[in-house]
């Protein structure tokens, strides 16, 4: 027995609506990748950034470093630099990247809408998850484009893994406009990663609902 045109039309419509509500609880792939990839980032970067405030701006220079002295890793250079200019430069290097990152992730949210909400959340958990995360959009976006700009302003530019990209301004006034900009951003992506991780707790061990293989290939 063949099916009819309008039989045929009615089991198509049932798959795409079977495949939208299935594909609304999850993540895309993507997503879940950037997601995971910017975190590591953003916490090797403040890791970077309490590291190498503390270094000394004379010092020997070196032409290979022991990443954060913890000897797992070894970075080589064409170059002798000092310890400063060398984890200064990578962190701006990895800012750079981070920031190109956080663009794509930000375009990939907009073509590509989050899924719904859980319908067991109440009301002022919605709006405050959809507010945190908005807030984070724009504190990820702002806290690495303050680097850049502050950078930017600086005598030394910036060299992305050793490629100059952008030759320094040289302004320290405007420079230490966007270090305070840049400081404070860093302030407000920690309090926002604190709630985040907070409800992540909540949801998981209190609610039990499953909030977080929403963002795993599991």
């Amino acid at each position: 027995m063949f099916f009819s045109e309008l039989e045929w039309n009615l089991c198509f419509t049932n798959f795409k609506e079977f495949k939208m509500a299935t594909a609304s609880t999850k993540y895309t792939k993507t997503a879940i990748i950037l997601h995971w990839l910017i975190a590591v980032a953003i916490i090797f970067m403040f890791t970077l950034a309490w590291f190498m405030t503390d270094l000394p701006k004379e010092a020997p220079k070196s032409a290979s470093f022991d990443l954060f002295n913890l000897g797992f890793y070894t970075w080589h250079l064409n170059e002798e630099v000092s310890p400063r200019s060398f984890y200064f430069n990578l962190h701006k290097s990895v800012g750079v990247t981070l920031l190109g990152l956080i663009l794509f992730r930000v375009f990939w949210r907009l073509t590509h809408p989050a899924p719904a909400l859980l319908k067991s959340m109440k009301v002022w958990e919605k709006k405050l998850a959809k507010g945190s995360h908005h807030a984070f959009y724009l504190a990820m976006v702002l806290l690495p484009l303050s680097g850049v700009i502050m950078a930017t302003y600086s005598k030394y530019g910036i060299k992305w893994f050793g490629i100059p990209i952008i030759e320094g301004l040289g302004n320290d006034e405007m420079r230490e406009v966007f270090k305070m900009i840049h400081d404070y951003m860093g302030y407000i992506i920690l309090a926002l990663f604190a709630l985040h991780l907070l409800g992540v707790i909540k949801h998981t061990f209190i609610n039990k609902d499953g909030v977080l293989k929403r963002m795993t290939f599991k």
